[in-house]
Formats: structure tokens, C-alpha cells, sequence
């Protein structure tokens, strides 16, 4: 499938367009529709606190911290397991650094990329996502 880079702001250009991805998160029984920032860059996928409150998470300070870095590095994050779709493809398992701050949602290497072929076409404002080959 491909997906057109968007902008988060309409007083922004072209040249502030990202590859941003909407996909549905579902955790227990509730699901969240949620836009992502698909980012080869980025180490792992990163929840914002108030996406994983709207998907009835529990912050557990007993659960293992997640070391993050940059910007994100001074917040506590935790391991939050979702089910994501996307489009007509199947449901597949995301990991999430579930994150104690109001940060953008963040589709990383671990484990997006994991589960998504992912190609990018920045001079056509483009991308393109696809299961993972077998």
C-alpha cells in the first residue's frame, strides 16, 4: 500500500511533510486509531502516555524501564504490547516504549520494521508499506 506524506500542521509546506501512517491499535478490548511517524532512524516504537491511558493500560512501575535516548531519553518507559492494523493487511503484534510524556507516536525498527517492508519516495512525497516477505 502506499501512503502520502502528510504534514501535522496546516500552515506548514511540502517540505514539512513525513511519512505518517494511520493504523488501528487495539489492546484488551479497546482500540485507539492513532497516526504514527514511520521512522527508519528510530530504535524502537515509542507510545505517548495518553495513547496507551485511551487504550486502558496500567502504568506499572514494576515492569522493566525502557532506556530510551535524544529527546526522549530523561522520560520512564515501559513495555506495552498492541495489535496493530493497518489498512487490508493482517493484524500484526507491535512493542511499544510505552512513554510517560505526550510524544509523538514513533513506528521504529523494533519492531515495526520488523513487520513491515517499508520504501520510501521522498521526492514523490511517498511511501510505500508491505507485510514482511516470508
Amino acid at each position: 500500500m502506499r501512503f502520502n506524506y502528510s504534514l501535522s500542521n496546516p500552515s506548514q509546506n511540502e517540505f514539512d511533510s513525513l511519512p505518517r501512517l494511520t493504523l488501528l491499535l487495539s489492546y484488551g478490548n479497546k482500540e485507539v486509531e492513532v497516526a504514527g511517524l514511520v521512522d527508519s532512524g528510530a530504535t524502537v516504537n515509542v507510545l505517548p502516555y495518553e495513547v496507551g491511558i485511551r487504550l486502558g493500560g496500567t502504568w506499572d512501575d514494576s515492569k522493566p524501564h525502557i532506556r530510551l535516548s535524544g529527546n526522549l531519553g530523561n522520560f520512564p518507559a515501559i513495555p506495552l504490547v498492541t495489535t496493530a492494523k493497518i489498512g487490508k493487511f493482517d493484524p500484526v503484534r507491535l512493542v511499544f516504549a510505552w512513554i510517560m510524556t505526550d510524544a509523538p507516536l514513533i513506528l521504529g525498527q523494533t519492531n515495526f520494521f520488523m513487520e513491515f517492508d517499508v520504501c520510501f519516495y521522498r521526492s514523490k512525497l511517498e511511501f510505500e508499506v508491505m507485510p514482511k516477505s516470508s
